[in-house]
C-alpha cells in the first residue's frame, strides 16, 4: 500500500495543494495590488464589502453542502433519490437567493452608507445581489463533485476560476482603482459559475420538483449554516467598524491585512479538510470510528500546521515586503498573535467538522455564538487599553477558550477511552 492510500487526508491535501499554491500566490499580488493601488484605506473599504458578499453568500447557501452530502451518502444506491435531492436542492436555495437579492436590491443605500459612509458604493452592491442566484448554482454543482469524490474535477475549476478572478480583479482595480475592486468583488461568483459550467455542461439534468419529505434534514443545516452566516461577517464588521470610529482607517486596514494573509494559509487546510472531512465524518456511524480519525487528524495535520506556523513567523518580514506595502510595517508586530489564535482555530476544528456534518444543531450554535460573542465584547475592551494588540490578543483568548470548550462538549470520547484501556 502506497503512502497516500495510508493517508488519504494528505492525498487529498496534496491533491488540492496545487490548486491552492496558485490561490496563494494570485492571493498574495492581489493584496499587493490593493495595498499598493488602494492603501490601508481602501484594503478596509474592500473589507467590509467583502464581509457584506460573504454574509449573503453564506445566507443563500444554508447549509446546502453539508446537507446535500449527507442525503447524497444516504441514498446512494439510487439514482433517481439522488437526482430529487438535487432538484429539491436547486428549488429551495434559489428561492432564497432571490429573496435576498430582492431585500439588497432595496435596501442597496442603506447597506452602503452603513458600510461605506456614503450612498455611491450602492450600484455595486446592486450588480452583487442580481448576480447572488448564480453563486447558488456554482456551489450546488460543486457539491456534487464532491460528494461524488471527484476531486480532480473540484481542483481543475478552483484553479480556472482563481485565474480569471485574478486577472479580472487586477483589470478593473488598474482602471478604476476602489470602484473597479468593489466591481470584481460583484462579479467574481458570476464567473464562478460560467467556469464550473463549463467543467458540467451536460453532465448533469436537472428539474424543479421539491420534495418536503427533505425539508427535516436542511432545516437543520440551515439553522447552523445561519447562525455562522450572519455572526461570522456581523463580528468582523463590527469589530472593523469599532477600530475606524475609535482609532481611524488605516488601523482598521492594518488589521484587515493580518487577516489576508492568515486567510492564505488557512484557505489550504479549510480546503482540503473541507474536501476530504465532510464525506468522510459523514460515513463515519460509531464513536470509535470517529476517535480513530480524530488521534490521525492531531497526530499528523496538527504538526504540519505548526511547522507552517513556525515558517510564516520566521520569514514575516520577507512576507511582509512581497505581499503588502511600507505603509502595513505594523503588521509585522501582530501577526504572532493571529498565528496563536489560528492554532487554537485549527485544533478546534477537528471537532468543528463532526459537529456540523452529524447536525448537532445545539452544540454547532453554542460554538460560534459563544466564540464570536466572546471575540467582540474582548476586542472592544481591550481596543480601548492596548489598541490594534488588544484586538489580537482577542482572537487568541477567543479561539483557546472555544477550543477547551469543544473539549469539554467532547469529554465522554476520551472518559470511554480510558474506561476500554
Amino acid at each position: 500500500m502506497s503512502f497516500f492510500e495510508r493517508h488519504k487526508l494528505l492525498k487529498v491535501l496534496s491533491l488540492n495543494a496545487f490548486s491552492v499554491l496558485v490561490q496563494f500566490v494570485l492571493g498574495i499580488f492581489s493584496v499587493r495590488i490593493i495595498s499598493e493601488f488602494l492603501g490601508p484605506n481602501g484594503m478596509a473599504l474592500t473589507g467590509n464589502f467583502r464581509s457584506f458578499t460573504s454574509l449573503f453568500k453564506s445566507i443563500s447557501i444554508l447549509g446546502l453542502k453539508e446537507g446535500l452530502i449527507k442525503l447524497f451518502l444516504e441514498n446512494s444506491e439510487s439514482k433517481e433519490e439522488k437526482n430529487n435531492v438535487i432538484s429539491s436542492f436547486l428549488v429551495f436555495f434559489l428561492l432564497i437567493s432571490f429573496f435576498l437579492a430582492f431585500l439588497i436590491l432595496f435596501f442597496a443605500e442603506d447597506f452602503s452608507v452603513y458600510l461605506f459612509k456614503e450612498i455611491l458604493f450602492a450600484t455595486y452592491l446592486r450588480y452583487f445581489a442580481v448576480l447572488l442566484p448564480f453563486f447558488v448554482l456554482q456551489t450546488l454543482l460543486v457539491t456534487i463533485f464532491n460528494a461524488n469524490q471527484e476531486f480532480k474535477k473540484i481542483v481543475g475549476i478552483q484553479i480556472v476560476t482563481n485565474i480569471l478572478l485574478f486577472v479580472s480583479s487586477f483589470y478593473f482595480i488598474y482602471k478604476q482603482n476602489l470602484e473597479g475592486a468593489f466591481f470584481a468583488i460583484a462579479i467574481a461568483d458570476f464567473i464562478s459559475f460560467v467556469v464550473t459550467f463549463f467543467f458540467v455542461r451536460e453532465r448533469f439534468v436537472f428539474s424543479f420538483k421539491f420534495q418536503s419529505k427533505y425539508l427535516k434534514t436542511i432545516s437543520k443545516f440551515i439553522v447552523m449554516a445561519l447562525v455562522s452566516a450572519i455572526v461570522i461577517p456581523v463580528t468582523a464588521i463590527l469589530v472593523r467598524n469599532y477600530i475606524i470610529d475609535n482609532s481611524n482607517l488605516y488601523d482598521a486596514g492594518i488589521w484587515e491585512a493580518i487577516t489576508r494573509i492568515s486567510g492564505f494559509y488557512m484557505m489550504f487546510f479549510n480546503a482540503g479538510l473541507s474536501l476530504y472531512y465532510l464525506p468522510k465524518l459523514s460515513a463515519l456511524k460509531t464513536d470509535d470510528e470517529f476517535k480513530a480519525e480524530l488521534k490521525y487528524y492531531f497526530k499528523i495535520l496538527v504538526p504540519v500546521f505548526i511547522g507552517v506556523l513556525i515558517l510564516v513567523f520566521l520569514l514575516k518580514d520577507i512576507i511582509i515586503s512581497i505581499v503588502l506595502t511600507s505603509d502595513f510595517k505594523p503588521v509585522s508586530e501582530f501577526l504572532i498573535w493571529q498565528l496563536l489564535g489560528d492554532l487554537f482555530r485549527i485544533m478546534t476544528l477537528a471537532f468543528g467538522f463532526q459537529i456540523l456534518v452529524k447536525a448537532m444543531v445545539i452544540k454547532y450554535v453554542l460554538v460560534e455564538l459563544i466564540y464570536n460573542v466572546l471575540f467582540l465584547i474582548l476586542s472592544f475592551f481591550l481596543f480601548d487599553s492596548l489598541h490594534l494588540n488588544g484586538i489580537m490578543q482577542a482572537y487568541v483568548i477567543a479561539n483557546a477558550i472555544t477550543f477547551l470548550m469543544v473539549l469539554f462538549m467532547f469529554s465522554k470520547l476520551f472518559f470511554k477511552k480510558r474506561n476500554n484501556d
